[in-house]
């Protein structure tokens, strides 16, 4: 099941219409039409028998209370071929924009929750492309077919038993309209933090060029290599390391703050900032034995939640287990042979042995990423096994695997160079190969793999002219591969957003690297996104979710991991050495250091509120008559109740 692109319009265009011929027919009048507007291309197996298309049609528009979707179809080209064609009548449309609890604006100017009865009052109303976006019409013709739940065993005509028994289971405002509300979360908040990321690139670029004090050398004090004079590192009066230090703390603090900001500003414009909370539907991947639910007293699959405890327990745990334990070993391998190297290079000094000392840290990195694919691959999988009813739940657990190892398998052996080994210069030198290595696969993974796969392998439209049928616009793009989604995107960010704000004090370059990285990261999404893979559906959503949280976090440890990489910078150590401190003296003015810049952090994050004056007034003034509705509506009750005469 694919949503339809549009063919050569761009992205605000609004999507072709048909007439009403061979489209199935509708009961409601208001929902007749002489247009209709083809939203989803259902694409069946090659060798369909026309009387199982003919039997998947007449389910799909057959009334909800029939088990069906009471959505419009269509069979293509013809009963033979292998597509069906989806439209949503207005009545559906308007129906489930209530069941979602989305906000469109109301005759007074103001976004409001929409409310079927009172749908004459909302703008727009008798123009669904202008009411709905495409991203809204579309995600609701798929909203309505995972609906579809079986009311007993029935036959699917056309297919041998046992197969043949169906059981019951631009800019951002125009990718928001195309595409829907989480692919345009994700690119506004790519865009805001590449704007974002200017400030700490150019105070980066200032402290690596123009303060001698940027020179970490110091902080490893060996045998082999003693540390020079205080006076090299502390010329300038205030030390780079901790001007970068105290300036990563606090741009995150700052920068999350302004963006839940702008999400909620971007939530009151697309309707979803006051979306309903309702009992979910089973997810498609479910299976189970058939029973009756006994919330809904509806016939579905039904899984034991003990099993479930059972296979996340002894499958789930253990399997994540070993894949940390995997990153462990990589740890140890990285550290052997950066020793090995090192004693080669102090015994040589050659030019070539001097190249060898990156060596180490690029393997690892390449290590790291091919087991970082294979995890994502594997909790995938394990996710699945679980069972898990609700669609909710199945994203917080496969996330919530993919999030633990992800911060692992790429922090660990930083925070154990920083705090256990406490070598800046290894800490600085893998930093740099991190950022290096990763942008150079990065560009080539993104930019150069995209170009040569739409080149050579895949173009749906390159052979088809704009006069061409619509039915072969269709088919070709249904050929196209379905979009993977923005797991790996949000991962990628999240990764770059710790080496930032965790690290950045002892490589100030890393905001510079990540911006160059940025700026063609944007760009080449966008093009991925819309050549390369079949148009996603797009939940209406009102922010970006466990995401958010996950950001969150990484700037609430960035305050802790600043203040200790503060500690063992050299300019700090030689302080705390002239003045004849004692280790558990330094140890408590830490603590005590690290928990005021908490108590800075919180401040500054309840100085920043987390939405706009405007966006609260809205939102109170909707809750307001939201409460006034109600109390009109009970007292109506009341006097038809009233005027209603008592039976004796």
């Amino acid at each position: 099941m694919t949503s339809q692109k549009e063919p050569q319009e761009g992205l605000s265009a609004p999507a072709k219409v048909t007439g009403p011929s061979s489209w199935s027919r509708v009961s409601c009048p208001c929902c007749i039409s002489s247009h209709i507007e083809p939203l989803v291309l259902i694409q069946l197996a090659e060798n369909i028998q026309p009387i199982t298309k003919q039997w998947i049609m007449s389910v799909i528009s057959a009334p909800v209370k029939a088990g069906g979707a009471q959505l419009l179809v269509h069979p293509g080209e013809d009963m033979k071929g292998d597509m069906i064609v989806v439209a949503a009548p207005r009545c559906t449309l308007l129906r489930v924009t209530e069941d979602l609890g989305l906000c469109k604006t109301y005759q007074d100017g103001n976004m409001t929750a929409f409310s079927f009865e009172d749908r004459d009052n909302f703008c727009n109303i008798d123009d669904m492309q202008q009411f709905l976006t495409l991203a809204e019409r579309q995600y609701i013709v798929k909203h309505e077919l995972d609906s579809m739940r079986a009311r007993e065993d029935q036959r699917i005509p056309g297919i041998p038993a046992p197969k043949g028994k169906l059981k019951a289971r631009e800019s951002i405002y125009s990718i928001h309209a195309y595409f829907g509300g989480t692919i345009a979360y994700y690119f506004s908040f790519l865009d805001y933090y590449t704007l974002s990321l200017f400030p700490p690139a150019i105070l980066g670029l200032f402290i690596t060029f123009f303060l001698p004090s940027a020179n970490f050398s110091s902080g490893n004090k060996t045998e082999s290599a003693p540390a020079p004079p205080k006076d090299d590192d502390d010329t300038p009066s205030v030390s780079s390391y901790m001007v970068q230090a105290v300036f990563s703390m606090l741009w995150s603090t700052v920068f999350m703050e302004l963006w839940k900001r702008r999400s909620a500003a971007l939530s009151y414009r697309w309707g979803t900032f006051n979306l309903a909370e309702q009992f979910q539907e089973p997810r498609p991947g479910f299976h189970g034995e058939l029973g009756t639910n006994p919330v809904t007293g509806r016939l579905e699959p039904l899984f034991p939640e003990w099993k479930r405890r059972l296979r996340i327990g002894l499958v789930s745990v253990p399997v994540v287990g070993v894949f940390l334990g995997l990153v462990v070993m990589g740890m140890a391998g990285f550290y052997f042979f950066e020793r090995l190297f090192s004693n080669w290079h102090k015994a040589s000094g050659s030019y070539f042995t001097a190249v060898l000392l990156y060596l180490p840290s690029i393997a690892h990195i390449v290590y790291t990423n091919v087991l970082g694919n294979i995890y994502r691959n594997v909790a995938l999988k394990l996710t699945e096994a679980e069972n898990h009813r609700e669609e909710s739940s199945f994203d917080y657990h496969h996330t919530t695997k993919v999030l633990v190892f992800t911060f692992f398998n790429n922090f660990a052996v930083l925070f154990h160079i920083a705090f256990f080994k406490e070598d800046m210069p290894l800490l600085r030198k893998r930093l740099s190969s991190l950022l290096i290595v990763t942008q150079v696969v990065n560009q080539f993974t993104e930019v150069v793999v995209p170009f040569l796969v739409d080149r050579f392998l895949t173009s749906a439209d390159r052979n088809l002219k704009e006069d061409d049928p619509e039915v072969d616009h269709l088919q070709a793009q249904g050929s196209l591969p379905a979009f993977p989604g923005l797991f790996a995107e949000y991962i990628e960010l999240l990764v770059q957003f710790g080496y930032l704000s965790l690290f950045s004090c002892v490589y100030p370059l890393t905001a510079p690297l990540l911006l160059l990285n940025n700026l063609t990261e944007i760009r080449t999404d966008a093009y991925k996104l819309c050549k390369l893979f079949n148009k996603p559906f797009s939940a209406p959503v009102a922010n970006m979710g466990v995401w958010q949280t996950a950001f969150e976090v990484l700037s609430f440890i960035s305050v802790m991991s600043n203040c200790w990489l503060l500690l063992l910078s050299p300019r700090v150590k030689d302080l705390t050495e002239d003045a004849g401190l004692s280790s558990s003296k330094v140890l408590v003015i830490a603590v005590i250091v690290e928990h005021a810049l908490i108590m800075v952090k919180m401040i500054l994050a309840f100085m920043i509120p987390d939405e706009p004056d405007w966006v609260r007034i809205k939102r109170e003034q909707i809750e307001y008559h939201s409460m006034q509705a109600l109390k009109k509506q009970r007292i109506m009750r009341s006097r038809v109740e009233d005027k209603v005469p008592l039976k004796a």
